[in-house]
């Protein structure tokens, strides 16, 4: 079975470790489109090749990057021609102009198609997106959903197709893991990893851990416009120089970054036109046993499941109580690290993914 699947997000080198899954099962031929970058809020994100083996990496030029409605690949035919797909998956959302690119390709080729949502709002898109959006769900065989809430948008929008629940990525359980050396003294230390962006709700928790005072620290490693507001807010609410803010690292780095935390919380706050769709970063923290905090914005309650603490978003004595938890109990720290880290490797590993997506693979290329 020769699959075709074109990913933006898999410029990120942690990320291709699916794809080498995807190619270690039997009977699957994989090609693997990404652009050579992909431009975010702050910076840009360029191809980091970690995981290569087993598939072929073919790297296209990339037309309107960071722009996700009208983004698409000037030379994506040549991709068909030279792989020749039976199926198509497009990780993409459906009222993407790439999307409809890629399912009209598809099409030409004689291909079954599929594309990825995590979108868990109902939203009305302005024209021509919302036509776009409308043919490709007409015409798409198949959906993946990243989670549960996505499957009702869908069916609200009339997609009566087949819809599959799965991640986007897992992760590598040998990369992500805790560490081998043990932890040298330090403060109790809180932190962060991500997008520096208001709903995100991390004014929450700067006000959580400034009320927990000593020494405790806080660790932000990320980027984006809400940057000098926190410092600012840090100064006032008595965080100080206890507030950490670093720059974002390399996907294969991150354990090093989270090995250096105490806690992992996600603060995220539902807004009208977005709540969180999932919470990479907290399956990432579980599988390198570090105890990790969420609101209950979206799926974030899902993905923790009874693995870790989750608040109600924006209730910051609820989460200062959550860090207070933690902080004063080395072995609840320890037993949320054991928890999270089974977690992560019953339900969250690539391998599984992969063998998902394959599974999906299969049902759609026999779509008559």
């Amino acid at each position: 079975m020769r699959v075709l699947l074109i990913s933006k997000a898999m410029v990120v080198g942690a990320y291709q470790r699916k794809a080498e899954e995807l190619a270690k099962l039997p009977g699957v031929q994989l090609t693997l489109v990404v652009p050579p970058y992909w431009d975010e809020e702050t910076r840009r994100v360029h191809l980091e090749r970690a995981y290569t083996a087993g598939y072929e990496l073919l790297v296209q030029p990339l037309a309107f990057s960071g722009r996700f409605h009208v983004h698409f690949y000037p030379r994506l035919g040549q991709a068909f021609s030279g792989s020749r797909p039976e199926v198509v998956h497009a990780d993409e959302e459906p009222y993407n102009l790439a999307t409809l690119q890629m399912l009209l390709l598809a099409r030409q080729a004689g291909a079954r198609s599929l594309f990825f949502t995590w979108q868990n709002l109902y939203r009305r898109y302005p024209f021509p997106f919302r036509a776009v959006e409308a043919y490709n769900l007409a015409h798409f065989d198949l959906a993946v959903a990243g989670n549960a809430e996505a499957v009702a948008v869908l069916r609200r929008k009339g997609f009566r197709k087949e819809v599959a629940v799965i991640p986007q990525f897992g992760v590598d359980p040998e990369l992500f893991r805790p560490p081998e050396a043990a932890v040298e003294p330090r403060p109790f230390t809180v932190g962060y990893l991500g997008r520096l962006v208001e709903q995100k709700g991390l004014a929450d928790l700067v006000r959580a851990v400034a009320a927990l005072g000593g020494e405790t620290r806080l660790v932000l490693v990320g980027a984006g416009p809400l940057e000098a507001e926190l410092r600012a807010l840090a100064a006032q609410v008595g965080l100080g120089e206890r507030l950490v803010v670093r720059a974002p690292v390399p996907s294969i780095t991150v354990p090093e970054a989270l090995w250096q935390l105490d806690a992992l919380v996600l603060p995220s706050r539902t807004r009208p036109n977005w709540k969180e769709q999932f919470g990479r970063i907290l399956v990432e923290a579980m599988a390198c046993g570090v105890p990790v905090v969420g609101s209950d914005s979206g799926e974030i309650p899902n993905v923790i499941g009874d693995a870790g603490l989750v608040f109600p978003e924006g209730d910051v004595t609820a989460l200062y109580r959550c860090l207070e938890r933690l902080r004063g109990s080395a072995e609840e720290r320890s037993r949320l690290a054991g928890l999270g880290r089974r977690r992560a490797l019953a339900q969250f590993t690539h391998a599984q993914v992969a063998a998902r997506y394959a599974e999906v693979y299969r049902q759609v290329a026999r779509c008559t």
